[in-house]
């Protein structure tokens, strides 16, 4: 905490000389989007490169100005909070006060652009993301209040912990964790007993594009059992960069990627290719959109896809279609396919890229 509380005096003790040499004062970041502040490593995926473009918060300029004002205000409220070690969400934040913030995204870039600029992770902050994954399966441990939480009971879900680095005594049994992209899916594979059936699992949702809590998991799961780590996501673009972010974690987050990605993450479905194998019906099947052939093709020339050629050909057959499908599209085969046919095929003959 002493490490926090210093890296945003030294910022505050910058905006005073600027301030005492009648300087307009300015903040400066890396910017957190730009492909070129990027480099990937196979051992770790996206991570900013040291020498980045930055961008200036000026104090000066009608445009900056408010942000720079919100920034200050939001580090000031970082260093009560670290002083009285206390916690509080992003939500928290944003509703202490609604109107000077205008919206919750404000405050979520402008907590992401401090991180950054301090190089200290979101948790070292004092700030928690309100979680939104599930976690079930062969898996139990302790929260950092006392609380044991045991997921192995049967088709009861838990919500991912808030605050992931502060979970301890992990035990599981588990042989592979599964990272199910939708929340439809992961319910119906625990109504199925999924967890239990074929040999004892962990399975994870981010109910969609993962919140960083559901990402820490994964990676302390991953620390803790190196067990392998399949995903199960939509034949679409957007299934496939949901996968991407596990594995190699997303542009705007890079700057924390060590915390976040796990580069052993196995794509184990819905492959394009599968549909053809399948003999899925045409009229099962969705056209893409104009964002769809956008997306696949911004994809097709990400820097990891070089590395992995049996992706670039899943990835070219579903150019070639402009077709994309849901996992539901397996129903149409019959009601318990993916958990009675499907995975367990896939798992015992080694059905993952």
């Amino acid at each position: 905490s002493s490490d926090v509380l210093e890296a945003i005096e030294n910022v505050i003790q910058d905006v005073l000389k600027s301030l005492a040499q009648k300087k307009a004062p300015v903040l400066t970041l890396a910017k957190r989007s730009d492909w070129r502040n990027v480099e990937f490593k196979d051992s770790v995926g996206l991570q900013m490169i040291p020498h980045y473009t930055t961008k200036q918060i000026r104090s000066d300029c009608l445009r900056s100005a408010p942000t720079f004002a919100l920034m200050l205000k939001i580090l000031s409220m970082i260093y009560k909070m670290v002083q009285s070690n206390t916690y509080a969400t992003k939500r928290d934040i944003y509703y202490s006060d609604t109107q000077l913030f205008g919206s919750q995204s404000v405050v979520d870039n402008i907590i992401n652009d401090i991180s950054c600029m301090l190089k200290i992770p979101r948790r070292s902050l004092h700030i928690l993301s309100t979680t939104k994954g599930f976690v079930a399966g062969n898996l139990i441990y302790t929260e950092e209040d006392g609380t044991k939480v045991n997921c192995t009971c049967g088709a009861t879900v838990f919500t991912v912990p808030s605050n992931v680095q502060g979970i301890k005594n992990l035990i599981s049994h588990a042989k592979f964790m599964l990272i199910v992209e939708k929340d439809a899916t992961f319910q119906r594979l625990l109504d199925d007993d999924f967890c239990n059936k074929l040999s004892p699992c962990i399975m994870i949702t981010g109910r969609g594009v993962p919140d960083l809590n559901t990402r820490l998991l994964v990676r302390k799961l991953w620390d803790s059992f190196q067990i392998p780590i399949f995903t199960l996501m939509d034949a679409d673009p957007h299934g496939v960069e949901i996968m991407c972010i596990y594995k190699y974690g997303s542009v705007s987050m890079s700057f924390e990627a060590h915390h976040l990605t796990v580069p052993s993450v196995k794509w184990l479905g819905l492959l394009p290719s599968d549909l053809e194998r399948l003999n899925i019906r045409k009229d099962a099947l969705i056209p893409f959109s104009k964002q769809d052939q956008t997306k696949l093709a911004s994809i097709q020339k990400r820097p990891y896809i070089a590395c992995q050629p049996m992706w670039k050909k899943e990835l070219e057959i579903m150019a070639a279609s402009k077709l994309k499908a849901e996992i539901q599209v397996l129903t149409s085969l019959s009601s318990d396919y993916l958990s009675r046919v499907y995975l367990p095929n896939k798992l015992q003959f080694g059905g993952w890229i």
